[in-house]
């Protein structure tokens, strides 16, 4: 991955698109993810799918840890 590094918010409106380029000599995929005021194009060539997969978990586990974190701020304000 090239040095580089990016902040934004993901809202509920983020969308996110996936377009495959399978030139022959250099496939490769690009995933966007595009909001309000910024736009991120993560290119993958042969070879990382495994670092897209990854990615994936990630996000997942964050948006459980988001669940979990958003239940019990819920809790507390319904206890206070």
């Amino acid at each position: 991955m090239n040095n580089l590094s990016v902040s934004g918010h993901i809202k509920a409106d983020t969308s996110f698109r996936v377009t495959p380029f399978p030139d022959s000599s250099r496939p490769f995929v690009s995933l966007r993810i595009e909001g309000d005021a910024i736009e991120i194009a993560l290119l993958s060539s042969p070879g990382s799918a495994n670092a897209l997969r990854t990615l994936a978990a990630a996000a997942t586990e964050a948006a459980a840890t988001l669940d979990t974190l958003t239940a019990n701020a819920a809790e507390v304000t319904r206890r206070g």
